[in-house]
């Protein structure tokens, strides 16, 4: 398989960035490199300070809290409309720093688009609530308010989604952005933020309603510690987000935390072994088994378990692995050889634990790439759920368990400290109601017949246990970034106090 050179990729990044209107890569302090062949691409430069940013973000806070909620809209709507227009410059980026395939980079940018559309809608939604008051001649109420400068804080798997299911809400919320991208995906951050300044142009809003913190993760943690930042949205580990989440509440601030997931689907014996193969196989080996909602745990009834792993050892052993440019690839590369090194290691302590590696887990390309981290996604069916299975692997690794009775599989399912995405695949209604109900999987999403991979913009997005209890994108998760105030109008002459209480 042949690559590209590196200065073919340069150039390649350069055309996407230009087109969207951003600086090209040159000169400055913060590396840029692709997974794809794991060459260096050149620099970028520094970012301001975090309290330049901060004291900038508070500034265009004071006008914004007070723009129509309408004209919020209009500034998302507008960013929406340049997304569509370089939907193919962005996506390009995002392939060079991610590695996803030419279909998940796209989808990863169409999922933008949407969350902009579904964000201006809201612009003119953002209700509260007029309460019957037990005082007569007096209106209780419920109002939103925003709350000031919103820091988002992104990982490198979906490098500018997350972005804007935060960013698309809290700016028709009255609030400005300080997005701080991982540091393996600087250059995302800069085209969208390029696009994002084309919105503006024209338009009656202020400056630096979205600035972009560019660095590791030591300017990231001034950044959470800045009391001048009242809402913090972080996406990364769970280990991330234990440090994340008390410097924030020991200030008083808010969080929004997405932290790790460690995903399971249950095949039941009525399951239609057609949509499991192709959901399982997506799920699993999608973005080489680095999203947050990647399947990484298969609990099979005994009766199908010989059925299931010969056809995904099948499906499995034919993904086609390598250049994400390339026509037809459906795996790319992990991020990094780091990433390669855990998967091994994973492999290697679930076979010390009992298990057997059915397919997968070698390196591929390692001749054609030899600074890149292509692998084949691995099967690995297991004696029961030990601790490695019970660990996130950010990597294409699918452990397979077998199980006997339905609550068997739902504790298998619930036994893990992660809780964000789980599914079930089954024909029997009731297995499917009770796996959705309170007494079923204990994640934030419980899908049936599909895996847990691959949500939709329109409900919201989050996981409990240590996935961190956030919710971002849609339904109400836009409460998360505003304030509720309670009003008591009194419109009588009178001046009668609650629960009947006398004064005087």
């Amino acid at each position: 398989m042949s690559f590209p050179t590196t200065d073919a990729l340069s150039a390649l990044a350069n055309d996407a960035l230009h087109a969207c209107g951003a600086q090209p890569i040159g000169a400055g302090p913060h590396a840029v490199r692709t997974p794809i062949t794991g060459a260096s691409l050149g620099f970028v430069p520094a970012s301001d300070d975090v309290d330049t940013m901060v004291a900038k973000a508070t500034e265009a806070y004071a006008t914004w809290r007070t723009a129509p909620g309408p004209l919020r809209g209009e500034l998302v709507r507008r960013l929406g409309e340049q997304l569509r227009l370089h939907k193919a410059d962005l996506a390009r980026v995002v392939t060079l720093e991610a590695g996803k395939i030419e279909s998940e980079a796209l989808g990863e940018v169409q999922e933008m688009i949407d969350i902009c559309d579904f964000a201006v809608g809201l612009s003119r939604q953002l209700h509260g609530l007029t309460i019957a008051s037990e005082r007569p001649g007096h209106r209780l109420m419920e109002q939103w308010h925003p709350m000031g400068p919103v820091a988002v804080i992104t990982a490198f798997n979906f490098p500018v989604a997350v972005w804007s299911w935060n960013a698309a809400l809290a700016l028709v919320c009255g609030n400005p952005v300080i997005w701080k991208p991982s540091e393996l995906t600087p250059l995302t951050a800069m085209a969208t933020h390029a696009l994002f300044e084309r919105a503006t142009a024209g338009m009656d809003v202020p400056a630096n309603l979205n600035q972009v913190l560019l660095g590791d993760g030591t300017i990231g943690a001034e950044l959470v510690a800045h009391e001048g930042v009242p809402i913090v949205s972080a996406t990364g580990s769970t280990a991330m987000g234990r440090k994340v989440g008390p410097v924030v509440a020991g200030r008083f601030g808010r969080s929004i935390l997405e932290l790790g997931g460690n995903n399971a689907a249950i095949i039941a014996p009525s399951a239609d072994m057609e949509l499991v193969v192709r959901g399982v196989t997506f799920s699993a080996a999608g973005t080489a088994g680095q999203r947050c909602t990647s399947l990484r745990r298969l609990i099979v009834h005994q009766s199908r378990l010989d059925e299931v792993t010969s056809r995904l050892a099948t499906a499995f052993g034919s993904l086609p692995v390598g250049n994400p440019f390339d026509a037809g690839t459906l795996v790319g590369p992990l991020i990094n050889m780091t990433a390669f090194d855990r998967m091994t290691a994973a492999l290697a302590t679930a076979q010390s634990d009992g298990g057997s590696v059915l397919v997968g887990g070698e390196r591929h390309l390692a001749d054609d790439a030899p600074a890149a981290a292509y692998v084949r996604p691995a099967i690995a069916v297991m004696p029961g759920q030990t601790e490695i299975v019970a660990t996130e692997t950010f990597a294409p690794i699918l452990y397979v368990m077998a199980y006997d009775s339905f609550e068997e599989a739902v504790h298998l399912q619930n036994d893990v400290p992660q809780g964000l995405a789980s599914s079930i695949f089954t024909t029997d209604v009731r297995e499917a109601e009770r796996f959705c109900s309170a007494a079923g999987s204990d994640c934030g999403i419980a899908n049936v017949n599909i895996g847990p991979s691959g949500a939709e913009i329109g409900g919201a997005f989050g996981g409990e246990k240590t996935t961190g209890g956030g919710r971002e994108s849609g339904s109400d998760a836009w409460k998360g970034y505003m304030r509720r105030a309670t009003n008591t109008v009194n419109y009588s002459n009178e001046l009668p106090l609650a629960q009947g209480v006398h004064f005087g």
